[in-house]
């Protein structure tokens, strides 16, 4: 920053490193939409694998709550059972047996927390670009202040 070229250029390395902070806030808060969603999937995907375990188990029909919307529930008699249909999302539900659900449920509570700690990792990143740019901030602003200090010193 101390060239010659630099003394009025000031404002723009200000701008690029703004812009910068921005570019990061922005990064940062598509990881943390994306970390809340791999939190709240996580336990979900474990709770199915519970229902997965006890189906197989199950040999013998039971009774069960299921939810038919939001805060209403109905009561059902389950049969024993081979396969469960498992919701994939983009409206698409396809039909397993107990033992590929299971695996599937496994593969991708495994997926989601490896997901979860590379979002982590970024974020931990992310973390060290803030405060290196926000002290590259502070140094650039401050030696501007003080090129403008000796320059009035200067011409008086």
């Amino acid at each position: 920053m101390a060239r010659p070229e630099n003394n009025s250029h000031v404002d723009e390395v200000l701008k690029k490193l703004d812009g910068q902070h921005a570019k990061y806030k922005f990064m940062e808060y598509n990881l943390i939409a994306k970390k809340t969603r791999l939190q709240s999937q996580v336990p979900e995907l474990k709770r199915s694998l519970t229902v997965i375990e006890k189906l197989e188990k199950q040999t013998e029909e039971f009774d069960t709550q299921f939810l038919l919307s939001e805060q209403v529930f109905a009561r059902a008699k389950v049969p024993p059972t081979q396969n469960v249909c498992l919701w994939l999302g983009a409206n698409v539900m396809l039909e397993y047996t107990l033992e590929d659900a299971k695996k599937l449920l496994t593969q991708n509570i495994a997926a989601a927390e490896t997901n979860l700690e590379f979002v982590n990792q970024d974020l931990d990143f992310l973390r060290d670009q803030f405060t290196t740019t926000e002290v590259n901030m502070a140094r650039v602003f401050n030696w501007d202040v003080k090129r403008r200090q000796a320059a009035k010193a200067a011409s008086k």
